[in-house]
């Protein structure tokens, strides 16, 4: 939007955000680098694919204010299609990744057809409906081989000459995927069609008054968002060279609400900070064992009181005070 819309205060903080966006993405990127050096790759490359998957979760209900309640479904399928690419027809681990994205892709726009039919609660019962049936599928397909799943998943050599054994190169390639979904989905909400979303979100019958046709604009959002998520599933497969029923099951969909809700749900770069508090605290807190679950819950409730938008929302809103100033 032009500034001309605005006023010279809202000027001043628009451009004020912008900065801090930049900035903040200049901070991410660097941290990310350096990361290899004193954290355990592994371990970033983790958080990383459920960043991404977060960020996706996060284009759907922070922007187009569409809960889900299955969006395990896109995760898990993407990572089945591309570990049964990769193993069984002996695709290139960057077709495969790009195969199993198609997959969940295709399976967004299968299922967003009869779900955005349904607002509200409505909605997220249905998804949750249809990721169960894919779950099931998934139990008794004979490629995803069960509950053992699909194991010693090659992986190769992206584009002929980037050895993704090592361990340095594939996790420069995860971090190149998650940055270009990154950016993508940034791009995205920062269009004509994400400020559109974002009015759908907020009042939707005065979006229709205004002649938007609101239905193609949630299936448009529920079909980036499934295809995102399945990058995210497509890529974790290759980096832990298994797909297995875990990704896949209705605790992966709640998952990642938690990591949204914890991050802050409709912020930049709220899902990235999200996934990595949750996979550190399951990472750190594992030894616990059964008390885990209360552990983690416990940190939840507290952040959800503590941080009530999230701690990036916290933090963004305290910003726009001072640049509103």
């Amino acid at each position: 939007m032009s500034d001309a819309y605005y006023t010279p205060r809202e000027s001043h903080a628009v451009a004020a955000e912008t900065r801090y966006h930049r900035r903040a993405f200049a901070v991410m990127m660097a941290l990310f680098l350096v990361a290899p050096a004193v954290v355990y790759p592994v371990f970033v490359m983790k958080a990383l694919c459920f960043a991404l998957f977060a960020c996706a979760f996060n284009l759907l209900i922070g922007f187009g204010g569409l809960l889900s309640f299955g969006h395990a479904m896109f995760l898990g399928m993407a990572g089945y299609v591309t570990a049964h690419a990769a193993k069984v027809w002996g695709f290139p681990p960057e077709l495969a990744i790009l195969t199993g994205t198609a997959a969940a892709t295709a399976l967004g726009f299968a299922t967003g057809l009869i779900a955005i039919r349904r607002q509200g609660i409505y909605f997220a019962m249905i998804s949750l409906a249809l990721a169960q049936m894919v779950f099931f599928f998934c139990v008794r397909a004979p490629f995803t081989h069960g509950e053992d799943g699909i194991q010693a998943v090659p992986r190769g050599e992206a584009f002929g000459f980037l050895d993704l054994t090592n361990q340095l190169v594939i996790y420069y390639f995860v971090l190149a995927v998650f940055t270009g979904g990154f950016l993508l989905i940034y791009r995205i909400i920062h269009s004509p069609f994400g400020q559109v979303l974002k009015a759908i979100r907020e009042n939707e019958p005065r979006a229709i008054s205004l002649g938007y046709q609101t239905e193609h604009y949630k299936l448009a959002a529920f079909v980036l968002s499934a295809g995102l998520s399945g990058l995210a599933g497509a890529t974790k497969a290759i980096v832990f060279q298994l797909a297995s029923l875990t990704d896949v099951h209705w605790f992966m969909s709640g998952e990642v609400v938690l990591m949204t809700l914890v991050g802050g749900l409709g912020t930049i770069f709220g899902p990235v900070v999200g996934a990595f508090v949750i996979i550190t605290m399951e990472n750190y807190l594992a030894e616990l064992g059964s008390w885990f679950t209360i552990t983690q819950g416990v940190i939840f409730v507290v952040c959800v009181l503590v941080f009530r938008r999230g701690i990036m929302g916290e933090l963004e809103a305290w910003l726009r005070r001072r640049w509103l100033r």
